[in-house]
């Protein structure tokens, strides 16, 4: 298992994670994804969505706005409940989650902590041309409630009968105190999730169900079995809503830790929001001809922890020819780019023309990348270390029996393929 400080070098090196506005500081725990770290958090959601929605036939896709009513927050309880207890330090002045305090000294310089003091996590903001006349509004801290409160406008528009779900993938933020465990938690982060609504005495069939689902899911894109594992929530960490829940735990760098959460939220949510905004949420179930409140089972899950597990999990350091190779050996569907295109001789322009042709034949489906700028051995190591599936080398020979070098990046291995068969021997490849 590397070690997250070389992950944290590799990502920016390579262009895959930076920190939000570097140039004046930095914003704590606020991250931007670069070229390389874009092409991999879109593959792991375009994963996510096609396991979720496009190879399923009971589950349907939302995208809820950002900024929702406040009222949703008081009923679902973030704007009373929704807190941390921190202290800061007299000396220091810097804030401290008091559940990750070891003793009752400030772990930074040793100074006194004052009293604890309870946070609510959510941003505010105010929506209106005058802040003064203006309404507060919060910034979400999860995608759930925008799925639940359109509960009756999406099983109405798609017609459908329990079982099914609703699936969103989004923006959500929290102001919290952050570990500095690189992107592990992060203020402003990125959530899959799923409500899936069920007959009240159907709940607990589907969630173990579900429990078994997400954590294949994982295995099936990659990680190994060994450092992924499930943890049962005590009681006494269940959330009010809950009756249970399961934690997909990862086995990251600085400690096993969350990676999803799996919860049975019974039909806590649907009866508040009913309750409140005096709309009915009930759902008349065809089956049973009664009118019922549906339970929920909710699979939760970070993109930016999954990408931060893919990460850690794919990374490998190994010893070719004396040399040390550094290789991200991510899944197919999820290696931010698929091929990539190096001339061996980048003075010979009929060289650089067939390698750009090629280029521009294999873009378009997917990821593809051109690199003329190093000797080809650093070539071949810059796309080892960034997940590329494939590189393929035009050499002076190409331009006689119109023949590539195509390497594997995991075995190494090189194929002699035709120019004319070698797009459909890539989409083969990555199919």
């Amino acid at each position: 298992m590397a070690d997250l400080s070389k992950i944290a070098s590799l990502c920016k090196r390579r262009g895959f994670i930076f920190q939000s506005s570097e140039i004046y500081g930095s914003l704590g725990s606020v991250w931007d994804y670069g070229p390389i770290g874009v092409e991999l958090k879109n593959n792991v959601k375009n994963a996510w969505w096609k396991s979720m929605v496009y190879e399923r036939d009971d589950i349907e896709g939302l995208d809820a706005a950002i900024l929702m009513h406040p009222e949703v927050w008081k009923t679902s309880g973030h704007v009373t409940g929704f807190k941390d207890l921190l202290v800061d330090c007299k000396d220091c002045k810097k804030r401290f989650r008091i559940d990750q305090l070891k003793s009752k000294k400030c772990p930074e310089c040793g100074g006194e902590l004052t009293d604890a003091r309870a946070f609510n996590l959510m941003f505010k903001t105010f929506m209106g041309s005058v802040e003064q006349e203006a309404d507060e509004v919060y910034l979400r801290p999860e995608t759930a409630q925008g799925i639940f409160v359109n509960f009756k406008n999406v099983s109405i528009a798609s017609r459908r009968k329990l079982p099914f779900g609703v699936a969103q993938i989004g923006k959500a933020f929290r102001n919290e105190i952050t570990t500095g465990n690189f992107t592990f938690r992060s203020r402003e982060f990125e959530q899959m999730e799923l409500e899936y609504f069920t007959r009240p005495d159907e709940s607990e069939k589907w969630f173990k169900y579900w429990v078994d689902e997400r954590f294949q899911w994982y295995l099936r894109f990659g990680i190994k079995k060994e450092n992924i594992r499930l943890r049962e929530h005590a009681k006494e960490e269940l959330a009010h809503y809950a009756k249970c829940c399961y934690d997909i735990e990862f086995n990251f760098p600085f400690a096993w830790a969350e990676l999803e959460g799996i919860a049975n939220r019974t039909d806590f949510d649907l009866k508040q929001h009913s309750k409140v905004s005096g709309k009915d949420l009930g759902f008349f179930d065809e089956e049973t001809k009664k009118e019922i409140v549906p339970h929920v089972i909710e699979p939760s899950g970070g993109v930016d922890r999954a990408v931060l597990a893919f990460l850690t999990d794919a990374y490998r350091e190994e010893t070719v020819r004396k040399d040390k190779r550094v290789v991200l050996g991510l899944h197919k569907a999820l290696a931010p780019i698929k091929a990539a295109v190096l001339p061996l001789l980048k003075n010979r322009p009929e060289v650089v023309g067939m390698a750009r042709e090629i280029y521009k034949d294999l873009r378009g489906s997917y990821k593809v990348s051109y690199d003329d700028t190093a000797s080809i051995g650093r070539l071949y190591r810059r796309q080892d270390e960034i997940g590329t599936l494939y590189c393929i080398t035009v050499d002076v020979e190409s331009l006689t029996d119109k023949k590539v070098t195509v390497r594997d990046r995991d075995t190494m291995k090189q194929e002699r393929i035709s120019i004319d068969k070698l797009k459909q021997y890539i989409d083969n490849k990555i199919k």
